[in-house]
């Protein structure tokens, strides 16, 4: 699909785009994990469902949309966190960005670019003094092209089993 990025309308996510947000929050997933039973599909749609309409509502979650003649092709979050500060500052107001994703057919026009900066805005409008995120191989050479670079402090994960 071509996309004229002069016809690219970027606006901020409402509840009746939600369950749209989740296909494809859900078909980002199938193409990082492959797939997985229905249920566990279903549960996680139902979770995600709660999750992006409580953040909508309480504003937790910055998400936008990009359309293209009237049809989403790309949507992209940031998740907002308030975490103590230091002797510097008395608290930081964090995002971690989340969702970014184009549909298949419309990848490599510049539509993540174009999201991404208004995402990037958008936090900045909001106070937010840092962005952090995870990226796939792929996503490396956007984010780094917006400026994202390696943690100053090393960054270590454990992950807990349920």
């Amino acid at each position: 699909m071509k996309i004229d990025l002069q016809n690219l309308e970027i606006k901020k996510v409402v509840e009746k785009d939600i369950d749209l947000m989740i296909f494809h929050r859900i078909n980002y997933l199938t193409e990082m994990q492959g797939n997985r039973d229905t249920h566990v599909v279903e549960n996680l749609k139902t979770a995600l469902s709660a999750y992006f309409h409580e953040g909508i509502k309480n504003g937790s979650i910055i998400a936008l949309v990009a359309e293209h003649k009237k049809e989403i092709v790309s949507y992209g979050a940031i998740v907002l966190r308030t975490i103590p500060g230091d002797l510097n500052c008395s608290f930081y107001f964090e995002g971690d960005i989340l969702n970014m994703y184009t549909v298949p057919t419309a990848r490599q026009q510049g539509i993540s670019t174009l999201l991404l900066k208004q995402l990037i805005e958008e936090a900045r409008l909001a106070g937010v003094s840092k962005l952090a995120l995870h990226t796939s191989v792929a996503g490396k050479k956007l984010y780094r092209s917006a400026g994202f670079t390696e943690p100053v402090f090393p960054y270590l994960e454990l992950s807990m089993t349920i």
